[in-house]
């Protein structure tokens, strides 16, 4: 796992590489946690920080399962709002699926989107994608 942080001006950013790995989202739920609470330089509350693991377990979970080798999760504070990425490889989109009520799967991106202010996909032009969650302050 690689870490890498960058400040700029009114704007705080963490840049975590994960592996393809079924830790990967615990990992990346610490991480944001930890980076949320002390390392971003801002204040963030307890809500946003609950709703950004959230997000981010259920994302880093998508890319490790669905994409194609390590995941690349992106932190960013500005003007108390938080800003979840998830990169990977594999150019298939997430899809909205009506979840099943007896299946364990299927609400992910569902409860990402309503958790979020702004949900976005972005094609990469070296191929694969990114994910894009907004959280609301």
């Amino acid at each position: 796992m690689r870490a890498y942080e960058h400040a700029r001006r009114r704007s705080a950013r963490a840049t975590y590489i994960l592996p393809r790995s079924e830790t990967s989202a615990r990992w990346a739920r610490h991480l944001t946690a930890a980076y949320l609470n002390r390392g971003c330089g801002e204040r963030v509350s307890a809500d946003q920080v609950e709703d950004a693991t959230l997000v981010v377990s259920e994302l880093v979970t998508n890319a490790t399962r669905h994409g194609h080798g390590c995941c690349r999760l992106q932190l960013s504070v500005a003007s108390g709002q938080v800003t979840v990425e998830v990169h990977d490889h594999s150019p298939v989109q997430p899809r909205l699926r009506q979840p099943d009520i007896l299946s364990e799967g299927g609400r992910g991106i569902a409860m990402v989107r309503e958790l979020s202010r702004r949900f976005s996909v972005l094609g990469s032009p070296g191929g694969g994608k990114t994910v894009q969650a907004i959280l609301a302050c």
